[in-house]
């Protein structure tokens, strides 16, 4: 918990949650592309495309986290706000500790990654077109939200899942296009 009166930046977030803020970033990529009302709108899973692109392009290269631009590294965060966001986590974080863990971490460990980063771009390239094809965004981003959380979670298993519901949506979009 930050300490009364500290105001964190948002740089230093990110450094403390290193080179474990990819995941989450594709869990809320995912989310809001799963979302039926959501994901389904026009132009979000475009905006989710571009969004995962820039995540995925950042994990291929190995960054230590998430880019943003300095100006942006460098704004505050609000105590108030950041322990409140803090509290609200801590019940989705005790059921995902529940029931996921590190498992099969062969499908998680750096060359794994490398692949999941790869899968996420091509699925980033492939969200414009899903806009045509019904429920193909969900898809995608239910493969995302696994992948996000697998990723987060160190949970191969999870992984394994998400590389099937790529294969699905990947299968559903060249049914529909062929």
């Amino acid at each position: 918990m930050p300490q009364k009166g500290d105001q964190p930046s948002l740089g230093a977030i990110l450094e403390a949650i290193g080179p474990r803020s990819f995941g989450p970033l594709l869990l809320l990529a995912g989310l809001v592309t799963f979302a039926p009302l959501i994901g389904d709108a026009p132009g979000v899973p475009t905006i989710m495309g571009l969004f995962v692109l820039l995540v995925g392009v950042q994990m291929l290269f190995r960054r230590k986290h998430f880019w943003l631009p300095h100006w942006l590294l460098s704004r505050s965060v609000a105590q108030d706000k950041l322990c409140k966001a803090i509290q609200w986590l801590r019940s989705p974080a005790r059921f995902l500790d529940r029931h996921l863990r590190p498992r099969l971490t062969i499908f998680t460990n750096e060359i794994a990654v490398y692949l999941i980063a790869i899968i996420c771009i091509l699925l980033a390239l492939a969200m414009p077109m899903m806009e045509v094809i019904p429920f193909s965004a969900n898809g995608a981003g239910a493969a995302l939200t696994a992948y996000g959380l697998a990723l987060t979670m160190r949970d191969g298993l999870l992984a394994l899942l998400a590389f099937g519901f790529t294969a699905a949506t990947t299968g559903l979009v060249i049914y529909y296009l062929v």
